[in-house]
Protein backbone atom coordinates (compact mmCIF):
# COMPACT_ATOMS: atom_id res chain seq x y z
CA UNK A 1 0.00 0.00 0.00
CA UNK A 2 1.55 3.30 -1.06
CA UNK A 3 1.69 6.56 0.87
CA UNK A 4 -1.11 9.06 0.40
CA UNK A 5 -0.36 11.59 -2.32
CA UNK A 6 -0.03 15.18 -1.24
CA UNK A 7 1.73 18.46 -2.00
CA UNK A 8 5.12 19.02 -0.34
CA UNK A 9 4.89 21.18 2.78
CA UNK A 10 6.21 24.71 2.31
CA UNK A 11 9.13 25.49 4.62
CA UNK A 12 8.61 22.47 6.88
CA UNK A 13 9.97 22.30 10.42
CA UNK A 14 11.44 18.91 9.49
CA UNK A 15 12.13 17.93 5.91
CA UNK A 16 13.46 14.48 4.98
CA UNK A 17 14.12 13.37 1.41
CA UNK A 18 15.54 10.04 0.27
CA UNK A 19 17.18 9.24 3.61
CA UNK A 20 19.25 6.03 3.60
CA UNK A 21 21.31 4.32 6.27
CA UNK A 22 22.91 0.89 6.46
CA UNK A 23 24.92 -0.94 9.09
CA UNK A 24 27.14 -3.26 7.10
CA UNK A 25 24.84 -5.39 4.95
CA UNK A 26 21.77 -4.40 6.95
CA UNK A 27 19.72 -1.67 5.25
CA UNK A 28 17.81 0.18 7.95
CA UNK A 29 16.56 3.22 6.01
CA UNK A 30 15.79 2.65 2.34
CA UNK A 31 14.75 6.11 1.16
CA UNK A 32 12.67 7.84 3.84
CA UNK A 33 10.62 10.88 2.79
CA UNK A 34 8.76 12.90 5.42
CA UNK A 35 7.72 16.52 5.98
CA UNK A 36 6.59 17.86 9.35
CA UNK A 37 4.76 21.19 9.24
CA UNK A 38 5.62 23.87 11.76
CA UNK A 39 3.61 23.82 14.99
CA UNK A 40 2.18 20.35 14.36
CA UNK A 41 2.44 16.99 16.12
CA UNK A 42 3.45 14.16 13.80
CA UNK A 43 3.59 10.59 15.07
CA UNK A 44 6.11 8.21 13.53
CA UNK A 45 4.88 4.65 13.98
CA UNK A 46 6.79 1.47 13.30
CA UNK A 47 7.56 -1.97 14.64
CA UNK A 48 10.86 -2.72 16.36
CA UNK A 49 13.65 -2.46 13.80
CA UNK A 50 11.63 -0.33 11.39
CA UNK A 51 14.18 2.51 11.57
CA UNK A 52 12.52 5.01 13.95
CA UNK A 53 15.50 5.46 16.26
CA UNK A 54 17.95 5.69 13.34
CA UNK A 55 15.82 8.45 11.81
CA UNK A 56 15.72 10.32 15.13
CA UNK A 57 19.50 10.05 15.57
CA UNK A 58 20.10 11.48 12.11
CA UNK A 59 17.77 14.41 12.79
CA UNK A 60 19.58 15.09 16.07
CA UNK A 61 22.99 15.03 14.27
CA UNK A 62 24.06 11.99 16.30
CA UNK A 63 24.37 9.83 13.20
CA UNK A 64 25.33 10.61 9.61
CA UNK A 65 23.12 9.32 6.79
CA UNK A 66 24.56 7.37 3.88
CA UNK A 67 22.42 9.27 1.38
CA UNK A 68 19.57 11.75 1.23
CA UNK A 69 19.00 15.03 3.04
CA UNK A 70 17.33 16.13 6.26
CA UNK A 71 16.66 19.64 7.52
CA UNK A 72 15.50 20.93 10.89
CA UNK A 73 14.01 24.44 10.96
CA UNK A 74 15.79 25.18 7.69
CA UNK A 75 19.23 23.89 8.74
CA UNK A 76 20.74 20.81 7.07
CA UNK A 77 21.79 18.10 9.52
CA UNK A 78 25.14 17.25 7.93
CA UNK A 79 26.40 20.61 6.66
CA UNK A 80 24.99 22.83 9.43
CA UNK A 81 24.89 20.52 12.45
CA UNK A 82 25.65 23.27 14.99
CA UNK A 83 22.58 25.26 13.94
CA UNK A 84 20.43 22.12 14.01
CA UNK A 85 21.49 21.48 17.62
CA UNK A 86 20.40 24.99 18.55
CA UNK A 87 16.96 24.47 17.04
CA UNK A 88 16.13 20.91 18.08
CA UNK A 89 15.71 19.14 21.39
CA UNK A 90 15.65 15.37 21.82
CA UNK A 91 13.94 13.59 24.69
CA UNK A 92 14.84 9.91 24.85
CA UNK A 93 12.91 6.90 26.07
CA UNK A 94 13.88 7.38 29.72
CA UNK A 95 13.74 10.59 31.76
CA UNK A 96 17.21 12.18 31.96
CA UNK A 97 16.73 13.98 35.26
CA UNK A 98 18.96 14.21 38.34
CA UNK A 99 17.06 12.61 41.21
CA UNK A 100 19.23 14.25 43.88
CA UNK A 101 18.29 17.75 42.73
CA UNK A 102 14.88 19.37 43.03
CA UNK A 103 12.77 20.01 39.95
CA UNK A 104 13.68 23.67 40.03
CA UNK A 105 17.39 22.90 40.41
CA UNK A 106 17.30 20.58 37.38
CA UNK A 107 15.81 23.32 35.23
CA UNK A 108 18.14 25.98 36.61
CA UNK A 109 21.17 23.78 35.90
CA UNK A 110 20.22 23.31 32.25
CA UNK A 111 19.62 27.06 31.88
CA UNK A 112 23.07 27.81 33.25
CA UNK A 113 24.70 25.20 31.03
CA UNK A 114 23.09 26.97 28.06
CA UNK A 115 24.42 30.31 29.41
CA UNK A 116 20.93 31.81 29.50
CA UNK A 117 20.10 34.91 31.54
CA UNK A 118 17.68 34.65 34.48
CA UNK A 119 17.83 30.86 34.95
CA UNK A 120 15.59 31.04 38.04
CA UNK A 121 12.83 32.80 36.09
CA UNK A 122 13.13 30.26 33.27
CA UNK A 123 12.80 27.41 35.78
CA UNK A 124 9.75 28.92 37.46
CA UNK A 125 8.05 29.55 34.10
CA UNK A 126 8.57 25.96 32.95
CA UNK A 127 7.43 24.53 36.28
CA UNK A 128 4.22 26.51 35.91
CA UNK A 129 3.72 25.44 32.27
CA UNK A 130 3.95 21.78 33.22
CA UNK A 131 1.93 22.00 36.46
CA UNK A 132 4.98 21.28 38.64
CA UNK A 133 5.18 24.48 40.68
CA UNK A 134 4.11 22.88 43.95
CA UNK A 135 6.66 20.06 43.44
CA UNK A 136 9.44 22.40 42.29
CA UNK A 137 11.22 22.43 45.68
CA UNK A 138 11.08 18.66 46.15
CA UNK A 139 13.81 16.25 45.15
CA UNK A 140 13.02 14.49 41.90
CA UNK A 141 13.48 11.14 43.67
CA UNK A 142 10.06 11.77 45.24
CA UNK A 143 8.33 12.38 41.87
CA UNK A 144 5.98 9.92 40.19
CA UNK A 145 6.89 8.55 36.74
CA UNK A 146 4.58 11.00 35.00
CA UNK A 147 6.01 13.96 36.93
CA UNK A 148 9.58 12.96 36.04
CA UNK A 149 8.65 12.68 32.40
CA UNK A 150 6.98 16.09 32.42
CA UNK A 151 10.07 17.57 34.06
CA UNK A 152 12.23 15.89 31.42
CA UNK A 153 10.15 17.46 28.64
CA UNK A 154 10.31 20.84 30.43
CA UNK A 155 14.11 20.56 30.54
CA UNK A 156 14.09 19.95 26.79
CA UNK A 157 12.35 23.30 26.30
CA UNK A 158 15.05 25.36 28.01
CA UNK A 159 16.27 27.73 25.31
CA UNK A 160 12.99 27.55 23.35
CA UNK A 161 13.91 25.02 20.62
CA UNK A 162 11.74 25.22 17.51
CA UNK A 163 11.49 21.43 17.19
CA UNK A 164 11.29 18.76 19.87
CA UNK A 165 11.61 15.04 19.20
CA UNK A 166 10.00 12.74 21.75
CA UNK A 167 11.27 9.19 21.38
CA UNK A 168 8.66 6.91 22.99
CA UNK A 169 7.97 9.39 25.80
CA UNK A 170 5.52 7.23 27.78
CA UNK A 171 7.49 3.99 27.89
CA UNK A 172 6.99 2.34 31.28
CA UNK A 173 4.38 4.80 32.54
CA UNK A 174 1.05 3.81 34.04
CA UNK A 175 -2.18 5.12 32.42
CA UNK A 176 -2.29 8.21 34.65
CA UNK A 177 1.35 9.05 33.90
CA UNK A 178 0.73 8.61 30.19
CA UNK A 179 -2.17 11.04 30.26
CA UNK A 180 -0.09 13.58 32.18
CA UNK A 181 2.54 13.41 29.43
CA UNK A 182 -0.14 13.66 26.74
CA UNK A 183 -1.38 16.89 28.33
CA UNK A 184 2.19 18.21 28.35
CA UNK A 185 2.66 17.39 24.66
CA UNK A 186 -0.60 19.13 23.76
CA UNK A 187 0.64 22.24 25.59
CA UNK A 188 3.83 22.16 23.51
CA UNK A 189 1.91 22.20 20.25
CA UNK A 190 -0.50 24.85 21.53
CA UNK A 191 2.53 27.04 22.24
CA UNK A 192 3.79 26.67 18.65
CA UNK A 193 6.45 23.99 19.18
CA UNK A 194 6.77 21.38 16.45
CA UNK A 195 6.70 17.83 17.83
CA UNK A 196 7.90 14.63 16.18
CA UNK A 197 6.67 11.75 18.31
CA UNK A 198 7.88 8.18 17.92
CA UNK A 199 5.71 5.64 19.65
CA UNK A 200 4.55 2.04 19.62
CA UNK A 201 1.35 2.95 21.47
CA UNK A 202 -1.24 3.36 18.74
CA UNK A 203 -3.72 5.00 21.10
CA UNK A 204 -1.07 7.64 21.82
CA UNK A 205 -0.84 8.54 18.14
CA UNK A 206 -4.63 8.65 17.88
CA UNK A 207 -4.87 10.99 20.86
CA UNK A 208 -2.06 13.40 19.99
CA UNK A 209 -1.05 13.47 16.35
CA UNK A 210 -2.18 15.90 13.67
CA UNK A 211 -0.60 13.53 11.15
CA UNK A 212 0.61 9.94 11.34
CA UNK A 213 3.41 8.35 9.32
CA UNK A 214 4.02 4.60 9.31
CA UNK A 215 7.62 3.49 8.83
CA UNK A 216 8.00 -0.09 7.64
CA UNK A 217 11.13 -1.86 6.41
CA UNK A 218 12.98 1.42 6.10
CA UNK A 219 10.37 3.40 4.16
CA UNK A 220 7.39 5.62 4.94
CA UNK A 221 4.52 3.63 3.46
CA UNK A 222 1.63 5.78 4.70
CA UNK A 223 1.46 9.44 5.76
CA UNK A 224 -1.80 11.19 6.52
CA UNK A 225 -4.36 12.29 9.08
CA UNK A 226 -6.14 9.69 11.20
CA UNK A 227 -9.26 10.07 9.07
CA UNK A 228 -7.28 9.61 5.86
CA UNK A 229 -5.61 6.49 7.22
CA UNK A 230 -8.91 4.98 8.31
CA UNK A 231 -10.32 5.62 4.85
CA UNK A 232 -7.65 3.30 3.42
CA UNK A 233 -9.62 0.35 4.79
CA UNK A 234 -12.95 -0.87 3.38
CA UNK A 235 -16.08 0.75 4.85
CA UNK A 236 -17.21 -0.69 8.15
CA UNK A 237 -19.61 -3.62 7.96
CA UNK A 238 -22.87 -3.00 9.78
CA UNK A 239 -24.48 -5.89 11.55
CA UNK A 240 -26.02 -4.86 14.87
CA UNK A 241 -23.57 -1.99 15.44
CA UNK A 242 -21.12 -0.14 13.21
CA UNK A 243 -17.47 -1.09 13.77
CA UNK A 244 -15.14 1.74 12.75
CA UNK A 245 -11.52 0.76 12.05
CA UNK A 246 -9.04 1.73 14.74
CA UNK A 247 -5.53 2.99 14.08
CA UNK A 248 -4.33 -0.47 15.12
CA UNK A 249 -6.38 -1.99 12.26
CA UNK A 250 -4.78 0.47 9.81
CA UNK A 251 -1.27 -0.15 11.14
CA UNK A 252 -1.51 -3.92 10.84
CA UNK A 253 -3.09 -3.70 7.39
CA UNK A 254 -0.50 -1.38 5.84
CA UNK A 255 2.51 -3.34 7.11
CA UNK A 256 1.09 -6.53 5.66
CA UNK A 257 -0.21 -8.37 8.72
CA UNK A 258 -3.57 -10.10 8.67
CA UNK A 259 -6.15 -9.05 11.20
CA UNK A 260 -6.55 -11.34 14.18
CA UNK A 261 -9.86 -12.73 15.37
CA UNK A 262 -12.19 -10.69 17.51
CA UNK A 263 -11.24 -12.90 20.45
CA UNK A 264 -7.53 -12.21 20.00
CA UNK A 265 -8.18 -8.48 19.72
CA UNK A 266 -10.20 -8.56 22.95
CA UNK A 267 -7.41 -10.42 24.74
CA UNK A 268 -4.84 -7.88 23.54
CA UNK A 269 -6.97 -4.96 24.68
CA UNK A 270 -7.39 -6.52 28.12
CA UNK A 271 -3.62 -6.99 28.43
CA UNK A 272 -3.06 -3.33 27.57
Amino acid sequence: MSALAREPAADPAIGIQGLRKSYGDLQVLRGVDLNVARGKIVALLGSNGAGKTTTVKILATLLAPDAGTATVAGAEVTTDAATVRERISLTGQFAAVDEILTGRENLTLISRLRHLPNPREIADDLLARFSLTEAGSRRVATYSGGMRRRLDIAMSLVGDPEVIVLDEPTTGLDPQGRREVWDAVRKLAAGGTTVLLTTQYLEEAEQLADRIAILHEGRIIVDGTLVELKNLLPPAEVEYVEKQPSLEDVFLAVIGHTNQTDTDQTDQKERR
